[in-house]
């Protein structure tokens, strides 16, 4: 059987390290909580993975990656829901971390939490590592004596927020991958096959036809000038980060974005479930409506549809309610602004918005597949339609030779 080592902590808060005998990781975890111990992370002798997590806790970067995070989060919320005391807590975590930004990083917040500072202080003071609404949902836990739920529920966030992003990134996968092999024919057919028709052409004496003339100008040009087009590839790319740098420019490109057919859509339900996760969650934290509004706003990427939350900010200063401000905007998807209404209308707001995320997060998944259903066949046939044409050139003069010849 593998041999397994695992890390849990006992009874009184101490760190227990120790290898067993065991089919599986899931063995190891039955057995070591039947004998009273928190597990933290279980690996296979020579392995490197976290039990669900299929990867070491802490990784050697150079900065502290989202995942980082949200494994920092999950393993924090189970020491305290443990019933640790802060300090302890980070200890293990410290005790347990790879030498690196992760583990500089807490020892700098126990540092700071020991010296007097609040978690929510001290995290903020790692500059660029927790977002605003990382630290006022902390804040917001300290202030209610309620931390332990507040990590749990923060981990939820950020897991249900990185499934989302997975399953838009994943749902790409085969399209680029039909893309680059497409285009990697291409440049084949360029570089290597159509050269060697060209002494032949070049010998018959006869003018090609126009077709023929353009793909074999097409090959000369991927041949001895491929340095050029890498080299506009990379400005288009320096141009691209520019424009979304400027705001002004971020601003037309998403109104851009969101008139695209079938995509504006998608881009609407992507933030509509994060809209109302990021609400709901800070709402149920005791974060005050306007405030969360204002945190939200800066959550949100399309900035379209976040700077039109700023006249609802407003409104709801005015005394208006939510749902009536998000529907005059017009950029809200209507059957989520109708449960936000009857959510405001029960008193139970809060309730309503993760339900809407939950809602949205399938609408997502649904609307990739409809996308996908769409454009792969799309991709195929004028991908086909290419190879295809640079073919017929080639053998439309070869057929005009073989009339010259007879």
């Amino acid at each position: 059987m593998p041999l397994f080592r695992y890390e849990a902590v006992n009874a009184a808060g101490e760190l227990v390290k120790e290898s067993v005998e065991a089919p599986s990781q899931e063995a190891v975890v039955k057995q070591v909580q039947d004998q009273g111990l928190l597990l933290i992370t279980v690996q296979e002798a020579g392995a490197s993975a976290l039990i669900g997590l299929n990867q070491p806790l802490f990784g050697k970067r150079y900065r502290v990656s989202q995942k980082e995070l949200v494994i920092l989060t999950e393993e924090m919320a189970k020491l305290l829901k443990a019933g640790l005391p802060l300090d302890r807590a980070f200890t293990i975590l410290v005790g347990i971390a790879d030498e690196g930004p992760v583990k500089q990083l807490l020892s700098r917040i126990q540092d700071q939490v020991r010296g007097g500072s609040s978690l929510a202080d001290a995290m903020e003071a790692q500059r660029g590592v927790f977002s605003r609404f990382y630290l006022n949902m902390i804040r917001a836990g300290e202030a209610g004596g309620s931390l332990e739920v507040v990590m749990n529920r923060l981990a939820d966030f950020m897991e249900r927020s990185k499934a989302l992003r997975e399953s838009v990134t994943s749902a790409m996968i085969y399209p680029a991958i039909l893309v680059g092999v497409a285009a990697l024919s291409v440049i084949i057919l360029l570089t290597f096959v159509i050269p060697q028709f060209q002494q032949l052409f070049a010998d018959a004496g006869k003018t090609l036809p126009l077709a023929t003339q353009i793909v074999i100008a097409l090959g000369d040009a991927v041949r001895h000038y491929w340095w050029l087009g890498g080299g506009l590839a990379f400005l288009l790319v320096l141009f691209l980060r520019r424009q979304m740098s400027d705001p002004h420019a971020r601003l037309r490109l998403d109104q851009w974005f969101l008139r695209i057919p079938l995509v504006g859509d998608l881009i609407a339900k992507v933030e509509m479930a994060r809209f109302s996760r990021t609400l709901g969650t800070l709402l149920g934290n005791g974060v005050a409506l306007l405030n969360a509004l204002a945190i939200v706003k800066e959550t949100m990427t399309n900035q379209v549809m976040s700077a039109a939350l700023t006249p609802v900010a407003d409104n709801l200063k005015a005394g208006q309610g939510l749902a009536e401000p998000l529907m005059e905007t017009g950029l809200f998807p209507k059957l989520a602004v109708h449960m936000i209404r009857v959510g405001e209308e029960t008193g139970q707001l809060q309730e309503m918005l993760l339900q809407v995320a939950d809602t949205y997060d399938g609408e997502v998944q649904a609307t990739v597949k409809r996308l996908l259903t769409l454009l792969e066949p799309a991709l195929i046939i004028g991908l086909a339609a290419v190879i295809a044409g640079i073919i017929m050139s080639i053998l439309v003069a070869i057929l005009s030779l073989n009339d010259l010849a007879f």
